[in-house]
């Protein structure tokens, strides 16, 4: 089994920044990839960032130039780091690990982040 737990979010003025973390525990593997979807309200989730322990990344379009993921495997935790923040980011954000050798999705709380004036 595999536990996630996100931090970092909350309210942030259009234009700024947040760093969004999750932390896994439980078995971790190094084929595991990592990432971050997102859910706005009345609208399905949508993938925002994925990236595998060797730090290859992919990124939604709407993101891309102003999200950056990370992720630390000693620490098993992945980085959303989110810049010039628009209303359109806001969501609930979830915190995702697909485990490849098993065909397993795990998925954190989801934590909400809100970009208002």
């Amino acid at each position: 089994q595999v536990q996630l737990v996100e931090s970092g979010g909350g309210l942030v003025q259009p234009g700024g920044s947040l760093r969004l973390s999750c932390a896994a525990s439980g078995r971790i593997f190094s084929s595991d990839v990592m990432g971050w979807s997102r859910q706005a309200p009345g609208e399905q989730r949508q993938l925002v960032a994925t990236v595998t322990s060797g730090g290859s990344a992919n990124y939604a379009d709407s993101v891309k130039g102003r999200f950056t993921i990370s992720r630390d495997n000693a620490k098993d935790t992945v980085y959303l780091h989110m810049n010039s923040l628009k209303p359109s980011d806001t969501a609930v954000y979830y915190c995702n690990l697909r485990n490849i050798l098993r065909n397993r999705n795990y998925w954190g709380q989801g934590i909400q982040v809100n970009v208002s004036s």
